[in-house]
């Protein structure tokens, strides 16, 4: 593999300063915020002994007094929103049933820290405030590395690394930053999902998903990534079977396809599989919970619409009318960025990419072919590759392609129309449409801010519209108050325990 280009390596730097400086930017403005105002809830601190005494997971309480009692407060004070649940969870187990909505992964990272690197801290401020400490490292660590892969992933999508920079910076200074810096799965999500993205369109489909698989254990939208991999078998299927006239190559994509997808739900499944085990099996039926009778026993679902009202048109009220607003800016973002992609290529967009020109196809064959046909290369047709020399030779192929020779290969759409307008972006655009159906018809709106934080679209039409010719100060006037106004406003509400999004 070719090094990177020089102006890559730069704008990797410039990246990774800007990832670092804007959580320090963050941790600064929460201090702030914390030594001006008082919180609003102030039992933070509080932390009831765990449920089961005879939990082996549990540590024992400290059998010496805690060295510096007055760090672990702060530290055990900062600790707000779903923090709290995400720290108990860590510390105690699933112990409540509503607390099987917040997914295992960043829980157990938490408690693998600060057992590991973290374990000489507890006798010094406690081991709730280690919980704590090792949530809030893992999560501004997370978003670092997530910030790297968006630009790698941005460079080859975009084609264009200084689009790809801008893109990324914006993605560092996010609306939703101040989640991305607290004891949330957020940041833990983005690595894992965009990370899974970045090795998918380099060709490296099982290291894509494994990652993407671990992105469905931070959060439950994690399995919504299988959607890309559905995108990639239904056109290798389609080249297998209209292109290359091998039906059994095409049986052979959709199996994969198949597992891959599987694969990547396995975690969110085994999880809910876990909640059964523990709330449904061994009570008398009259202490049964009702999701435990339901046909297909979901406990994510049912916890959504029990204890949050969360449900289609259930949050339609008049009195949610400023949570509405609150969430204008990030659903109206993404809307553009949709409407602005279909009315540019409405016939690659309605027909799932299967009407892309053959320039298109060859610039994301990644995505849309299987490659060249292993037959051509043995004239006569002699003898035949077996399926694993198949799979192995069209991967060096497509990683070579892709990371030394993408921009040759992508110099004709490069040259026709703007670089957030090509066929790679398809899938992107699907997947970013149903999440913002499903944040704007379903869920708590508020939470729309966070929620599509981790798009990638939205970042690359924002970065297109800056350099946009006649909007370009206007356009990146307003996305950067935006965003700044968002960054300021969360640092001052979420941190204090104010509602935010």
């Amino acid at each position: 593999m070719t090094p990177p280009k020089p102006h890559q390596s730069e704008h990797h730097r410039i990246v990774l300063k800007s990832a670092i400086a804007s959580r320090l930017i963050l941790f600064a403005l929460i201090l702030l915020w914390r030594s001006l105002l008082s919180p609003y809830d102030t039992s933070a601190p509080l932390n009831p002994n765990c449920l089961s005494s005879s939990d082996s997971s549990t540590p024992s309480p400290p059998s010496h007094p805690i060295a510096w009692p007055s760090i672990g407060s702060a530290i055990e004070g900062s600790i707000v929103w779903d923090g709290v649940f995400f720290v108990r969870i860590a510390q105690c187990g699933y112990e409540y049933e509503q607390s099987y909505a917040f997914l295992p992964l960043l829980p157990i990272c938490m408690t693998a820290l600060s057992r590991t690197v973290f374990a000489p801290l507890v006798p010094i401020i406690g081991h709730r405030a280690v919980l704590g400490l090792s949530g809030y490292v893992l999560s501004n660590i997370a978003f670092v590395f997530a910030a790297v892969y968006f630009y790698k992933l941005s460079v080859i999508i975009l084609k264009d690394p200084k689009a790809a920079l801008r893109a990324s910076i914006l993605f560092c200074f996010n609306p939703a930053s101040i989640f991305y810096s607290s004891i949330y799965s957020e940041s833990l999500y983005s690595l894992f999902a965009v990370g899974g993205l970045y090795h998918l369109i380099s060709g490296a489909d099982n290291i894509a998903v494994l990652w993407l698989a671990i992105s469905s254990s931070a959060r439950s939208n994690g399995v919504l990534n299988a959607g890309y991999i559905c995108f990639q078998t239904m056109h290798q299927a389609y080249d297998a079977v209209f292109l290359k006239k091998r039906v059994y190559l095409a049986m052979q994509v959709l199996i994969a396809g198949a597992l891959r997808c599987i694969f990547i739900f396995a975690p969110f499944i085994a999880f809910q599989a876990y909640g059964y085990y523990n709330i449904c099996l061994g009570h008398f039926p009259d202490e049964t919970r009702p999701w435990c009778k339901a046909r297909l026993p979901l406990l994510y679902n049912y916890i959504q619409s029990h204890y949050w009202g969360v449900g289609f048109l259930r949050y339609f009220q008049l009195k949610q009318l400023p949570n509405f607003l609150l969430a204008s800016p990030i659903l109206s973002l993404a809307l553009c960025s949709i409407v602005h992609y279909v009315k540019s290529w409405p016939e690659l967009f309605f027909s799932l990419g299967f009407q892309a020109s053959i320039e298109e196809k060859n610039s994301a064959a990644v995505l849309f072919s299987l490659g060249p046909d292993p037959r051509a290369n043995s004239p006569g047709m002699l003898r035949k590759s077996s399926p694993e020399i198949q799979q192995e030779n069209k991967n060096l192929r497509w990683r070579k392609m892709i990371r030394e020779d993408h921009d040759a290969v992508l110099e004709y759409e490069a040259s026709v129309k703007p670089e957030y307008l090509s066929a790679l972006v398809v899938p992107f655009i699907l997947h970013l449409g149903f999440m913002a159906a499903t944040a704007f018809f379903v869920m708590h709106v508020q939470v729309s801010t966070r929620f599509l934080s981790a798009s990638p679209p939205l970042y690359w039409f924002a970065s297109y519209l800056i350099v946009s010719p006649g909007t370009s100060k206007r356009w990146g006037y307003l996305i950067w108050v935006y965003s700044t106004a968002y960054i300021l406003l969360g640092s001052l509400l979420f941190s204090n325990f104010y509602p935010f999004t």
